[in-house]
């Protein structure tokens, strides 16, 4: 409906600086001209939206401007409460417990809430909510943090960072930081990091935007992959749906099925999945995976074969 394509380029253009016609067009599935004629409409009810041309220009709101709280429904209210309930599982924060309670004061959300999102696996391991309230206050002063990174090759080395933004990825937390040893941005593992410290010393560096940097870096890993196929038993199919997290590619009249699914090469949790389902899977491809695991299941055998104590 119009109405509601109106409303969202009220919302996509208070949530920026500057949007051109064709970003407009994209976001809503509709013509520039479509949306030329958009932005008229919204002129003419008073939102004011203005223009500028040129290579840099585009149509922007003016900063005076504020949205009529009226026109959000007892459904997107509940849909931010819902999902700041999760963000307060996830960790300890006043700052979101406090914005949690002021949305459900002003809000007129329904009481029948039917989506429930318990995050609180992501406080778990040691040090997480310490290290997690540690980083987020040293983000907000701008002060640089030291500690011990243990990477996946196992070696551990002192790092001086400008820590820049939390983020959880992968049923991990990781911090998003500037490396003052390697010169360049890097991406740490939370859970490899020991010997925490906030220091006497702010940041050097000015850093452009940091969404757009996170992104880039994600973007950036270049760890080797596997794509790993399995044949499985037929009983372990939705454990390795739900832990593998790839996709059936081929069933078999007895059950048994072929799974695809793509890893970094050196981490150890998808490798120890594949120990744990023992003969309930076999790896197909690739060859030198097969043999990684023939190795692995030999040593095992060698420390067990006597069971001695």
């Amino acid at each position: 409906m119009k109405i509601d394509r109106l409303i969202g380029i009220i919302m996509y253009l208070l949530n920026r600086d500057k949007v051109t016609a064709k970003e407009l067009a994209e976001r809503f599935e509709v013509s520039t001209r479509t949306i030329v004629r958009d932005i008229d409409a919204l002129g003419l009810a008073g939102i004011p939206v203005v223009s500028d041309v040129g290579v840099n220009g585009g149509y922007a709101i003016l900063d005076t401007y504020r949205l009529n709280r009226s026109i959000v429904t007892a459904d997107d209210y509940l849909n931010v409460i819902s999902s700041l309930k999760g963000m307060c599982s996830a960790y300890e924060n006043k700052k979101i417990e406090a914005t949690l309670e002021k949305v459900m004061a002003v809000g007129n959300a329904p009481k029948n809430q039917s989506i429930f999102m318990d995050l609180s696996v992501c406080r778990e391991g040691e040090n997480t909510d310490v290290y997690l309230k540690t980083i987020e206050q040293a983000i907000a002063d701008k002060r640089v943090i030291a500690f011990d990174y243990t990477g996946a090759d196992n070696v551990c080395s002192a790092r001086e960072t400008e820590p820049l933004a939390l983020s959880y990825k992968w049923y991990a937390w990781y911090l998003f930081a500037y490396c003052k040893y390697k010169q360049d941005y890097r991406i740490f593992k939370l859970s490899r990091i020991q010997k925490l410290k906030v220091l006497e010393k702010n940041f050097e560096k000015i850093h452009s935007d940091i969404a757009v940097l996170l992104e880039k870096k994600w973007g950036e890993d270049g760890r080797r992959r596997y794509q790993i196929k399995l044949r499985c038993k037929g009983n372990v199919r939705t454990a390795v749906g739900e832990y593998l997290k790839g996709n059936v590619i081929e069933e078999y009249p007895d059950g048994d099925f072929l799974y695809s699914f793509i890893v970094p090469e050196n981490e150890r949790m998808w490798f120890s999945l594949l120990l744990g389902f023992g003969n309930e899977v076999e790896v197909l491809e690739p060859e030198e995976l097969r043999a990684r695991l023939k190795e692995k299941s030999e040593e095992i055998f060698r420390l067990y074969k006597n069971g001695d104590v």
